[in-house]
């Protein structure tokens, strides 16, 4: 059994908020054969306590638009890693050294990883952030290479 469709559209509507706000490393994972409280797990990363209390405000933003009722919020006060859970989707947004040390993404290595669109990945770095020119948007000095 595979993430359901609702399942799978939630965790890109969470995805794309979250990335709105900057979030990093953005993954969604298909838990729904080890797990049978949820379908995906959707990791998000923000580099300090503000950051990560936006993404959170932003991905209950959406959910709710899209009609997700949350079931429960942990960690918010802290705001080192939250815990948001809508029943099909369960969203982690980790301070980026705590996702490091709990390493989530190991965890549950097995899981199949769901493609996010491009503008639901969150930025990480990789040549995916840069645009068809291959520019990343960062400014250089004259001769700098891309990189």
């Amino acid at each position: 059994m595979t993430a359901t469709e609702r399942a799978v559209e939630l965790a890109v509507t969470a995805a794309r908020a979250a990335s709105d706000r900057k979030a990093e490393e953005v993954l969604a994972l298909d838990v729904s054969e080890q797990l049978v409280l949820t379908d995906v797990f959707l990791l998000a990363s923000g580099t300090n306590e503000r950051q990560v209390s936006a993404i959170v405000d932003a991905v209950e933003e959406a959910m709710h638009k899209a009609g997700a009722k949350p079931i429960r919020r942990e960690g918010k006060q802290e705001a080192r890693w939250v815990l948001l859970d809508f029943g099909d989707v369960v969203v982690h947004v980790q301070h980026a050294e705590d996702r490091l040390y709990y390493a989530l993404e190991r965890l549950w290595k097995d899981c199949p990883v769901i493609e996010l669109p491009a503008d639901a990945r969150g930025g990480d770095g990789s040549a995916r952030d840069r645009d068809e020119d291959g520019d990343d948007g960062a400014i250089r000095l004259s001769g700098e290479p891309l990189a």
